[in-house]
């Protein structure tokens, strides 16, 4: 029995394991999928997700866990309360360990989490069509709705100064001061590099936008995603329809503009956050009312005059933020997310910035879609 094998059977029976294999494709975990058989027989018995969480991200991983029982817990209690026009909507449970535990520790120090895996529904990685762009609106709208009554105070901030542009902003300054950061890698990428750094003390002044906002009453922290892309997004596989957002390690307290403005950067660029073709980079301002309209739908019942009059404002900054997050860390030798190769950041902050560009082109129509949606 290999490592993998072995960190699976403390989640269920050793006899049941019959295969773990990597799964998905995020930038952060390393994520498997656990195929069982039933009772240590041939057939397939129940799968479910293991996660190896990256702990120089998640310094104290327990907490997401624990985030994840309060979450969770809170939605089932609702989804029993509510007169739903849907039917399915899932979250994942998380499963004990063989002693009772809702992790494992293995001898290397790594800490493992398994969540149940939610059947017959998909995720896709980029948007297929405007009945897939609403339905990640309604799905985003839906989420939230279901926890805007969840006490910022029962969640733990499992990543403190998460979509706070201006801490991203000080650290990106903080590496730039580093004179070892400016590498022969970073001169054979000279003009891409100097356009980045150009973008960026262009855009200085709109990092705190969100955060001022936040800080006059303008704004509310609530309970929110932190991640809702497009590939997070679960569609049922017969009816079309979303009925989930899993990848929960980042639901803390935040402002839901964080969520719209990282939802809306994923699904309107078709393109996708990989591409190295920039002419391909843009945003689809009809995508974007789509899901808006989606959005709605579920959410308009707790949104404010200024909750609506910041929605621009964090469409254009979450894909400036991110951009500015994947260059900073092309600078710093990719220490945060995963690459593929050495300039891997530096495309993908080429991506972001090319799409804020793109959003900032079209900020009159952007503002008329919003003030429509309301």
């Amino acid at each position: 029995m290999d490592a993998l094998h072995r960190v699976a059977a403390q989640f269920t029976p050793a006899s049941t394991v019959k295969m773990v294999q990597p799964y998905g494709a995020g930038n952060v975990n390393d994520t498997f999928l656990v195929t069982t058989s039933d009772n240590g027989s041939s057939s397939i018995g129940p799968r479910f997700i293991l996660q190896r969480i990256n702990t120089h991200v998640f310094r104290q991983p327990a907490l997401i866990v624990a985030n994840m029982r309060t979450f969770t817990e809170h939605v089932r209690v609702r989804l029993t309360q509510e007169n739903a026009k849907r039917t399915r909507w899932e979250v994942p449970t998380v499963i004990a360990t063989r002693k009772g535990q809702d992790h494992f520790v293995d001898q290397e120090g790594a800490f493992w989490r398994a969540i149940s895996m939610i059947e017959e529904a998909k995720t896709y990685p980029s948007i297929r069509d405007a009945s897939h762009a609403r339905e990640s609106g309604y799905a985003l709208g839906r989420f939230q709705s279901l926890i805007s009554d969840l006490s910022t105070d029962q969640l733990h901030d499992t990543l403190p100064g998460f979509h706070i542009t201006p801490q991203y902003l000080a650290h990106y300054d903080s590496v730039l001061a580093q004179t070892h950061t400016y590498t022969d890698r970073i001169a054979a990428r000279a003009k891409d590099v100097e356009h980045c750094f150009h973008f960026v003390e262009q855009r200085r002044a709109l990092a705190a936008t969100l955060e001022d906002a936040l800080a006059q009453g303008k704004l509310t922290l609530r309970a929110i995603h932190g991640d809702p892309k497009v590939d997070n997004i679960l569609i049922d596989n017969q009816s079309g329809e979303a009925i989930g957002i899993i990848d929960l390690d980042t639901v803390k307290p935040g402002l839901v503009h964080y969520d719209i403005g990282d939802c809306l950067r994923s699904c309107c660029n078709l393109a996708g956050e990989e591409t190295t073709d920039l002419g391909a980079v843009t945003f689809d301002s009809g995508l974007c009312q789509v899901i808006l309209e989606g959005y709605f739908e579920e959410a308009r019942h707790f949104f404010t005059a200024d909750d609506y009059a910041y929605l621009y404002d964090s469409i254009r900054l979450i894909a400036f933020e991110l951009g500015l997050r994947f260059f900073t860390d092309y600078l710093a030798g990719n220490v945060y997310f995963k690459a593929k190769h050495a300039e891997h950041n530096l495309n993908r902050a080429l991506v972001q910035f090319k799409l804020a560009a793109a959003i900032e082109a079209q900020e009159k129509e952007i503002r008329q879609i919003t003030d429509r949606v309301r």
